[in-house]
């Protein structure tokens, strides 16, 4: 069945602003997550980036999405309000998105992976093929791409910069140089701030760690075989992961669907562009 057994009684959410916070528990751990949008269909389970926690996620792409569709995003294992020790393998993470998705009582899901959350979808799609109806991947790419082993440093020196220049790590990662990718970080940043109460718990440093050790390895892995259909979307200038990752996985995958790469946008370019994200992601999901 498609109705969780830890759902309160109260109705959905309006937004994702004011969202509960709420746990189900997983083999002995507490797992936080926040669900809005209509009670019918296939729930979309949402996997976000290295670091990232509940408030990571732009509220228009959720508010979007949960317009139409019942969705669901969660702390894994040892993030933000989820207890317990933060995997440090992509395919650990996966099993543990796995087992909170059947905690829930779903017996049919899609998912949208973002980033990291991009690896882990693409291995719980190969192992839970049952499980799994439809995959969206953004700013992500296959096992072994070119240049994803380099994130981690990558990472670390901009989060370095970042603290030396009081600038948020993000702008620089997540976003192009030009004016116009400065103005559309700014405003992506300002939308993280519109949830004042119960924001969720920064992730900490050990975590954070255990991350970007599994992201490295993946890096050098062999790609995962998906048969689901899947829409795979980037900016043109994704530094995280190079954009022609998202080219190489569009071609590799047999069921796959290319959104063209959006214009002056990196590894936020569904952010960047959430309206038009949001209208072609609710599309493939609903064909």
């Amino acid at each position: 069945m498609n109705t969780p057994r830890n759902s309160p009684s109260s109705s959905p959410s309006s937004s994702y602003q004011n969202a509960p916070t709420r746990s189900v528990s997983v083999r002995g751990e507490d797992f936080a997550y926040r669900e809005l949008g209509p009670e019918d269909g296939v729930p979309l389970i949402l996997l976000i980036h290295l670091a990232g926690v509940l408030d990571n996620w732009d509220p228009r792409v959720v508010d979007g999405l949960a317009a139409r569709r019942r969705v669901i995003a969660f702390d894994n294992r040892g993030v933000g309000g989820s207890s317990g020790s933060t995997p440090d393998t992509i395919e650990a993470m996966a099993r543990d998105a796995v087992l909170f998705i059947r905690a829930l009582e779903f017996d049919q899901v899609d998912l949208l992976g973002l980033s990291m959350g991009g690896f882990i979808a693409q291995v719980i799609a190969e192992q839970e093929p049952h499980l799994i109806r439809k995959v969206i991947l953004a700013g992500t790419g296959p096992a072994g791409g070119p240049g994803i082993d380099k994130v981690p440093a990558l990472t670390l020196q901009a989060t370095l910069k970042g603290a030396l220049t009081r600038q948020d790590p993000k702008l620089s990662l997540f976003f192009t140089e030009t004016e116009g990718g400065r103005r559309a970080g700014r405003a992506f940043l300002e939308r993280l701030k519109e949830r004042t109460h119960h924001r969720d718990e920064d992730i900490s440093l050990p975590a954070f760690r255990a991350q970007l050790k599994a992201i490295r390895q993946w890096g050098r892995q062999a790609p995962s075989e998906i048969r689901q259909p899947v829409l795979v979307a980037n900016g043109e200038n994704d530094r995280m992961v190079p954009s022609h990752n998202t080219l190489d996985l569009a071609a590799r995958l047999p069921r796959s669907e290319l959104v063209p790469l959006y214009p002056d946008a990196g590894h936020a370019g569904i952010f960047q562009y959430h309206d038009e994200f949001v209208a072609r992601a609710l599309e493939f999901l609903g064909s």
